[in-house]
């Protein structure tokens, strides 16, 4: 339909007409780029449909750089308010993230409120409550969003193939004061080495010996973190920046600032954190390192791109699952890392 999108009349007695949606995700900046597959997808379908994106303050660059958001919408600023922004007048809403204090503050103001039927509070306050289980499903998590959408559109799951086609970020030229070179003649890479706890790490001393593994004369390397953990890697492993081509540019950068510089670079290495997604969703080269702990693992988690890649031990293991350190993260040596570096020759 050119006015709207006719919902699917497997959850409806009436039908009814969607012309514009709210999606909302309100958690990680690595969950939201891994939503937007949802975005993109919903737009493929429907050009016409009008979509916003609620999300955290420090999420709004990465979802104002996605070509498929119409509007981004704060969630602090909504709850603060109590309620949906009067100019903002939505058919529905679908919640891929639980949020309480969200979605009690909107209540009735959307005609069409979709949740997981796993959250109690989404019993009161969501119209369509859908069961699916995220932890043991062998899906991929932007596909395990997919089954919240098919309340509305009936659609099927697309397979990864289809979602990793999808250019999700488009980074805007941000002025930048920290005078970052970007050598022409050099393959430009990232090493983010932390993840403020949410993923098993690699170890530093890794990173390190993936630095001197790789030839000045080829490559530029960044160090990338936040200021805390620039500091952490002074404490802990401060010949990391000491080679002479690698920039340390923790805590240097906004986060509009650092997609630009994502964008400005060919290869990123990371565990699975923000910025490996973000890589991924710029279809930048995304070499991602992975327990083979469910549910932590690529098979749930993988940066979403067409080229990107992860490295990770085929076993199923539980040994790290209640502690910090992890063996098999650990056991995935520097020259393979370093080696998948180099079979890749980015276009100019």
């Amino acid at each position: 339909m050119n006015n709207g999108i006719l919902i699917s009349k497997k959850y409806n007695s009436v039908s009814k007409v969607i012309r514009r949606l709210v999606l909302s995700r309100t958690d990680s900046i690595g969950d939201v780029v891994v939503s937007l597959t949802t975005a993109a997808y919903l737009k493929k379908l429907y050009p016409d449909l009008f979509l916003y994106f609620i999300g955290r303050s420090y999420t709004q660059a990465i979802i104002e750089a996605c070509p498929y958001v119409d509007q981004f919408l704060d969630r602090d600023t909504i709850v603060t308010n109590k309620g949906l922004p009067p100019t903002v007048q939505a058919d529905a809403i679908v919640y891929l993230f639980p949020d309480k204090t969200l979605a009690t503050c909107i209540g009735r103001s959307v005609p069409i409120r979709v949740g997981t039927a796993h959250r109690l509070f989404h019993w009161w306050t969501c119209t369509r409550r859908v069961f699916f289980n995220r932890s043991r499903s062998p899906l991929h998590e932007a596909q395990l969003n997919f089954y919240l959408l098919q309340s509305l559109f009936g659609m099927e799951i697309p397979s990864l193939d289809q979602l990793k086609q999808f250019t999700l970020l488009q980074a805007v030229p941000a002025p930048s004061g920290a005078g970052i070179p970007f050598p022409d003649t050099k393959i430009k890479i990232i090493l983010h080495p932390k993840s403020k706890g949410s993923a098993r790490e690699w170890p530093i001393e890794q990173y390190k010996a993936v630095c001197s593994l790789l030839s000045p004369e080829k490559y530029q390397i960044y160090i990338s973190g936040t200021a805390a953990e620039g500091q952490l890697i002074l404490e802990t492993c401060s010949e990391l920046f000491s080679f002479p081509h690698v920039i340390n540019i923790t805590g240097k950068l906004s986060l509009s600032e650092f997609i630009q510089t994502i964008q400005r670079c060919d290869v990123l290495v990371a565990c699975s954190t923000g910025p490996l997604h973000i890589a991924a969703a710029l279809q930048k080269k995304a070499i991602g390192i992975y327990p083979p702990i469910r549910p932590m693992h690529p098979g749930r988690w993988a940066p979403l791109g067409s080229l990107s890649e992860v490295a990770v031990l085929d076993k199923d293991c539980s040994d790290c699952r209640t502690t910090g350190p992890c063996a098999c993260i650990a056991s995935i040596t520097p020259s393979y890392i370093v080696n998948r570096i180099v079979a890749y020759e980015p276009t100019r």
